[in-house]
Formats: C-alpha cells, structure tokens, sequence
C-alpha cells in the first residue's frame, strides 16, 4: 500500500492549521502558526500589545472550536448516514469492483524475477548475475527510498484492518459476501504481491542487509500507524485512501523512472515498481470513484471531511518506520530528507495530490447543499494549495543556503553505508 510519501508536511514545515483563528476569521486556518512540525509561532510583537485576560480569552475561544471540530464526526455515523453507505453497495458491484482484475489475469512476483524451476541451475545462476549487475548501479538513496516502499507494502496487515473499523464497508466476519468485503478482500489480495516482488528483488539483488530490513518490516507492523481520523467513519477513511493511493503510485513511479535512466539503469526494477504503480493506480481510481459518489450525494458531509483531514494532514503509514536506532520519528525525518534528494517523493507533491483532488471532486464547483461549515470547509480547501506553494518556496530557499551543511546518515538496511542529506 504504500510508500508513504507523504507527510511531508513535516519536513516542508506545512502549519498544522488548527482551527482557533479569532471569530471573523477561517477557523480551519490560523494565521499566527507558521512553518515548524505543527508548531505555533506567535507574532511577539502583537502578542505583547494583548493584555492576559484577551490571550486568555482567545485561547478558551479557540480550544472551545477544536473540541467542537473533533466532536462534529459522530455525526458521520448516524442512522441516515450509514443507511446511504448501504444503498451504495449495488453501485460499489457496478462501479468498483470491477477495477480488480481476476487472479488468473494477474502478474505475480515469479513473473518479474528469475525463477529457478523454469531456468533450471545454470539459467537461475546467469539470471540473478544480470540482476545483481543491474543493482549494482542504482545509487544508495535509491536503494533506501526502496526499503521504504517495500517495508510499507509489506506492513500489509495493518491496513485492511484499519479499513474494517469502518462502520457499514467493512468485512465483519471476514467472508462477508457484501461488495464492500469484497473490495476490501480483493484490494488487500492485489496489495499483497507488492511486498512479495519487492522483497525478493531485494533479497537477490544482494545490495540490502536483509536481516536489518526484515526486522524493520516486524517493527512497523508491530507499531502501526497514525491514521489521524475518526477511526470508525467511511468518508474521512475514504479520503485518506484516495490521497493515499495517488501518493503510492506518483512514488514507485517515480522510482521506476529514476532507477530506469542512464547511469542507473536497473531495468529489472524499474519494472517492478512501474507494474506496481500501475496497480496502485487502479486502486486510487476505485477509492476516487468512491469519494466523487459521496461528494454527490451528500456534499455537506464530504467536503467537511475532506477539510478534516487536511487540517489534520495526511499522514501515511511509514510514520513509525524505525531503523532500530532512532526513537520516535526522527527515522522518518531523515527518510523523509533522502526521499527529498533522491526524487522519489519531492515537496510539491502533495500539494500537486491535493490539487487533481479538489479537480476530481468539483470542491472549487460547490455550491448548493452547503452549511455554513460546509462552505468554509470548501474555501479553506480552495485557498490550501496557494499557502502551501508559498511554504514550498520559502523552504526551498533555505534548503538552497543550507546546502553546504549536509548531515552524513548511516542506513543499517544498505550495510551501515552513509547519504549526505539536508536535514529539516
């Protein structure tokens, strides 16, 4: 499922956007919270012309208009809601699940690698050489880039059941002959093969220290992910999915062409990772086509989750990736730099996600069916990739002055070798 290329957030210093701006202001978006991990920066010189009991005003204000976001979610789950995710499952057989391709009409793992039943000994032997030759010149960020799509494919089991938490979509009893069961049995069988090729193209490639990969694979699956939704409630999930998806596939695509031009040439892996792009945009289709059918039948209720969970940012599931050497995330804010410099997932692209999104769903186009809430969850979604871009460019620039003062980085998974990067 995923290579996570996503928070970047964090490392392009994206503002949390809490929703405690003064009354008259968007309440999705504060002014005052600038680049820094979520962090709130205060504006000193105004803040020192406020008097205690105005900032003491403002921040009762503004932590009564969080508890009022967070407990707006329930809201998803009553009787009507769940009655429509119901009424869907005719149009769910129609429209979805007809993006998954028969098992028999399927590309497995041994139709990418060398498979020694069907070359024989001596034809295996020849075939893993030409393998390993063409490793050999994919550069280190690469190769670390490329633990990470693996070890997140292969963090497989988190994720259907993240999905089964969903009230109505889910598979209660794991052969639940519903088309939402179904799509999630079958998304989860066709995600299953991404790890598999993966892992062994690594294993015979000879270039990764297998056994400090396998126990990040454990450690991942052990430690879970930070979904940063209301875990029971379909449209925020489906959002998140969609945007998932997309991030997946724009990841091992670009793998697949970097690692497939001159001076890296590894044609054996840029095809995997193309194939495996190419599935993930399937699934990206199927979870678009969900979300476009909630955003027509009951707008309100979309684009307010969608705000949701950009406000809340879209956090994907290598947050807790973990070397063995690194506690909390700092692992991830190194690979989150590497990623940076090797191209596989650069700042603009989440900003570019959330753009085709707003276009895919008509966000900027709404207009009738529309509460306050839900009108100011449309501007703020409207107004997002503009500050977002303005972001990119300031830290674009300080990347540019602090490229003289690279951070060296062991990675245990490529044999304790070092990646110069710029760290956040």
């Amino acid at each position: 499922m995923a290579l996570a290329a996503a928070t970047l957030l964090r490392f392009i210093g994206y503002p949390a956007c809490k929703p405690n701006a003064p009354a008259g202001r968007n309440r999705y978006c504060n002014p005052h919270t600038t680049a820094g991990n979520g962090v709130i920066a205060i504006n000193r010189s105004s803040w020192r012309c406020r008097n205690r009991a105005t900032a003491s005003r403002e921040v009762t204000a503004a932590a009564g208009r969080r508890r009022d976001k967070e407990d707006e979610w329930p809201s998803y789950l009553t009787p009507e809601r769940l009655d429509l995710l119901r009424e869907m499952e005719p149009w769910v057989e129609e429209h979805v699940l007809t993006l998954l391709k028969p098992v028999e009409a399927s590309w497995q793992p041994s139709d990418m690698l060398p498979d020694p039943a069907a070359l024989g000994s001596d034809g295996f032997h020849a075939a893993c050489l030409e393998l390993r030759a063409g490793a050999a010149e994919v550069p280190d960020e690469l190769l670390v880039c490329l633990v990470a799509n693996m070890v997140t494919e292969e963090a497989l089991p988190t994720y259907p059941s993240g999905l089964n938490r969903f009230e109505v979509v889910r598979d209660t009893t794991g052969a639940d002959p519903t088309p939402w069961a179904r799509w999630i049995r079958g998304w989860s069988a066709e995600e299953n093969r991404h790890g598999d090729v993966l892992n062994r193209y690594m294993h015979l490639s000879g270039r990764f220290d297998m056994r400090e990969v396998e126990r990040t694979v454990q450690r991942l699956i052990r430690d879970g992910m930070s979904f940063h939704a209301p875990v029971r409630s379909p449209y925020h999930g489906f959002v998140y999915l969609t945007f998932q998806e997309r991030a997946t596939a724009i990841a091992h695509g670009n793998t697949a062409r970097l690692v497939g031009a001159p001076g890296a040439a590894d044609a054996a892996l840029a095809r995997i990772c193309g194939t495996v792009a190419a599935d993930e945009k399937r699934h990206e289709a199927a979870y678009t086509r969900i979300m476009g059918k909630l955003f027509e039948v009951e707008p309100d209720a979309a684009v307010r989750a969608m705000a949701y969970m950009m406000h809340h940012r879209i956090d994907m599931p290598t947050g807790f990736i973990n070397d063995g050497r690194h506690s909390g995330r700092d692992f991830y804010d190194r690979f989150i730099a590497i990623a940076q410099l090797a191209g596989t997932y650069t700042v603009s692209d989440y900003r570019s996600i959330l753009e085709h999104l707003i276009g895919q769903w008509g966000v900027k186009e709404l207009a009738s069916g529309l509460s306050g809430e839900g009108r100011r969850a449309r501007d703020y979604l409207c107004a997002l990739p503009n500050k977002m871009q303005r972001m990119e460019e300031k830290v674009m620039e300080t990347a540019v002055k602090a490229k003289t003062k690279p951070t060296p980085i062991p990675i245990n998974w490529i044999f304790d070798r070092t990646v110069s990067v710029v760290l956040p």
